[in-house]
């Protein structure tokens, strides 16, 4: 399984790499803290909405949630639908505060 650190991905963010970071976690989440950017498709909504990201077939695609688990779910649905290469946020947005922003709310 591939993984994302949240130091590549804040490299990979501020070079413009081109990449799609996909928040899995819930609205109300979402409201407390984001990463500016995301597209967020809840987890539960994922398996519906997949074909919203068939332009990102081949494309890098990181996945996150709070802690880095249900991100890993969402990895594995994306893989199953035939998506390239998908990498999951390790530690999630919890992670990003923690190390990268710590003026981010944490939960």
């Amino acid at each position: 399984m591939d993984i994302c650190t949240v130091t590549e991905l804040q490299k990979e963010l501020a070079a413009s790499e081109p990449l799609i970071l996909i928040d899995v976690r819930t609205a109300e989440e979402l409201a407390i803290a984001r990463i500016e950017g995301a597209h967020h498709i809840p987890l539960n909504a994922l398996p519906m909405r997949v074909n919203e990201l068939d332009d990102w077939r081949d494309k890098d695609i990181v996945c996150m949630c709070h802690h880095g688990m249900r991100s890993a779910q969402a990895q594995q649905i994306l893989l199953s639908h035939g998506f390239a290469k998908v990498r999951n946020l390790t530690g999630g947005i919890h992670a990003w505060a923690m190390e990268i922003d710590p003026d981010m709310a944490k939960y």
